[in-house]
């Protein structure tokens, strides 16, 4: 009888099988309905995702400047086209989509984040997956900012899950993971051969610190997500075309420092007078209640008023921390520009964590009076 990676008989060298990650990777699998592997970091499971399919042409619209770079790196020496996610795919040539392994000559690739980092804003994750199969094609789906239990991408029939476990899977701050998952078995055991030829495996601590997060893990995104939503709402109150809460001060509110708000809570939603980047060719009147069943991120962005209010508001907060990274139990708040090079630099990106949400607003509220005190 074939050994199964996932079941050895003996563990022979860590590159291979090592018993905490094979427990990880069976509570996660079982979390996400499939079959999970584990990746050193986030970037290094997006890399063995583009490896895996070998795409000729990869479909992609904004999202995480980091999976761009990855892209930018596979692309080098290869004849890649990368197109946009609404654009026409081609069609992928010789043996059908989903049949065999046979698939990786000239496919095409969606690569669909959703919900979009640093928005918060939902994709309609299976438009893009009938696209992309239409086209004989694969879909890989990002959905590091939405992890289990709050959506299911294999539900609206996605390929392969990636997720930066870094973030919401570790949940503490203090490990590097990558996860990959995909539903077919022979996919998953080809996945594993690559993994243990490129060495892409996470170490031995990060893998217990994981185990460790993940018997909270329903319970730490639930609550992030309630919160997240109570707070987005809270947020939006201050736009101009709302009514503030009578606690509000008024030199706070009607937009003075908040222009927009993104959250998939916010969704459908029209296309705001004023946009930033490219979000006009978001898909605003998509609904996300049926594919975020049970909540929408707990991470999300505004757009603050001017440059300068978004780059000392951070600062000016207690409960907050002025940093990069996302879904730790600690609330966090950066202007994103910073690590984000090409960002609007009034965009300010938001991940809940588990302090008491009217803790928070009180936060925001003096934190923004103070904003407009010292520098209208």
């Amino acid at each position: 009888m074939e050994e199964r990676p996932e079941n050895p008989d003996m563990h022979v060298y860590a590159r291979y099988t090592q018993e905490t990650r094979l427990r990880a990777e069976e509570v996660i699998g079982k979390m996400m309905g499939g079959h999970a592997l584990l990746y050193s970091s986030g970037l290094s499971a997006a890399a063995s995702a583009l490896d895996f399919y070998m795409p000729s042409t990869i479909a992609i619209r904004r999202g995480y400047f980091g999976v761009h770079e990855v892209i930018r790196k596979y692309c080098a020496g290869r004849n890649v086209s990368i197109i946009d996610l609404d654009d026409e795919y081609p069609v992928t040539q010789g043996a059908p989509a989903g049949n065999n392994l046979d698939f990786r000559h000239g496919t095409t690739l969606v690569w669909v984040e959703s919900p979009l980092n640093p928005t918060g804003e939902a994709r309609n994750i299976q438009h893009y997956a009938e696209r992309a199969h239409a086209a004989k094609g694969y879909i890989v789906v990002d959905a590091t900012l939405a992890p289990p239990p709050l959506q299911d991408p294999f539900r609206h029939g996605v390929d392969m899950i990636m997720h930066s476990g870094t973030k919401y899977f570790g949940g503490h701050s203090d490990l590097l993971m990558g996860i990959l998952a995909l539903q077919r078995y022979d996919q998953f055991k080809h996945l594993w051969e690559e993994r243990s030829v490129n060495g892409r495996v996470p170490g031995n601590f990060e893998t217990y610190l994981l185990l460790r997060s993940l018997r909270t893990m329903p319970l730490r995104v639930l609550r992030q997500s309630d919160t997240a939503a109570k707070l987005v709402k809270f947020l939006y109150s201050l736009t101009e075309t709302q009514q503030p809460d009578s606690n509000v001060p008024a030199q706070i509110a009607h937009g003075r420092v908040v222009k927009q708000v993104w959250h998939s809570s916010l969704q459908p939603r029209a296309t705001l007078e004023e946009e930033v980047e490219d979000t006009v060719k978001e898909n605003h009147d998509f609904d996300p209640s049926s594919q975020i069943t049970h909540g929408g991120s707990p991470t999300f962005g505004m757009l603050i008023s001017n440059e300068n209010y978004a780059k000392y508001l951070p600062h000016y907060l207690s409960y907050f921390i002025p940093a990069t990274s996302l879904g730790g139990v600690e609330s966090l708040i950066e202007q994103r520009v910073i690590a984000s090079p090409g960002m609007d630099p009034r965009i300010l990106r938001i991940s809940v964590g588990l302090e008491d949400v009217e803790d928070l607003k009180v936060d925001i509220i003096a934190a923004m009076t103070r904003l407009v005190n010292e520098h209208s």
